[in-house]
């Protein structure tokens, strides 16, 4: 499995991605995912979902190795990050992100679609697709970030660190690295001592009043995502990711 889940007697339940060597999911993985989040949204038991990662960083996207294999499970993949998403975002419960060390593309799409971020010190947040032949997370970036910043991001590929996500607002704290985990279980354990009902309504409250559905946005963007997977230089992008070699592009195109 590439993630597992503990719930403590506190109603605390700790999500911890962990596939090695980058915490890369691919579809399958990312439809249990999915599954998972929702199931614990429906749990009586659980008051607050904690998502964290273990190894060198949080989360780095889909696998795009997998995806190299068979260029056909773009589809099932892209699915499978909208209904992850979502399913973070619509939780009636408090979703928490604790973010270490990298945190790429769909890692940005479960940050973002998340309540409350936390990052230790050594954390970065990118979207390094448009080197790999995609797109994605920019709805998420743009949320956590700002406009200007999440067009950067995307354009570029270029990250950002902890400190100017924290200063951009996309991060409520950024803590040493090995206090990571207790910074967070003490937020959640803070909100899961509150009233499961105030709580639940303040999460229902806060969605409604966003400017934009989220989950409408991303799905516009993943129109892109397809369109740009399919092409030509989509291909390119990932056989010089996989081949270890500079991409080169038809600039006439």
């Amino acid at each position: 499995m590439s993630f597992h889940v503990n719930v403590d007697e506190r109603g605390i339940a700790e999500l911890v991605i962990a596939n090695p060597p980058v915490n890369a999911l691919g579809s399958a993985a990312w439809a249990a995912l999915a599954r998972v989040i929702e199931e614990l949204g429906r749990d009586a038991g659980v008051r607050v979902l904690l998502i964290r990662a273990d190894g060198r960083g949080f989360q780095a996207g889909v696998d795009v190795k997998e995806l190299a294999r068979d260029g056909s499970l773009i589809v099932p993949v892209n699915r499978a990050c909208y209904d992850t998403f979502a399913a973070i975002y619509d939780c009636p419960l408090p979703v928490i992100s604790a973010v270490h060390g990298y945190c790429l593309g769909g890692g940005i799409g479960i940050a973002g679609a998340s309540d409350l971020v936390l990052a230790s010190d050594d954390a970065s947040f990118g979207l390094p697709e448009i080197d790999r032949g995609a797109m994605g997370g920019a709805t998420h970036a743009m949320r956590m970030f700002g406009m200007q910043r999440a067009r950067h991001m995307l354009l570029t590929g270029e990250s950002l660190s902890a400190a100017e996500a924290h200063r951009l607002g996309g991060v409520f704290a950024v803590v040493p690295r090995e206090k990571l985990r207790d910074a967070a279980f003490e937020l959640a354990a803070k909100i899961a001592s509150k009233s499961p009902r105030a709580v639940k309504l303040a999460k229902q409250a806060l969605n409604g009043i966003e400017l934009l559905d989220i989950k409408q946005s991303y799905r516009f963007e993943q129109g892109f995502t397809l369109e740009l997977y399919t092409s030509p230089d989509s291909q390119e992008s990932r056989d010089a990711f996989v081949e270890k070699r500079d991409a080169k592009f038809d600039q006439k195109k």
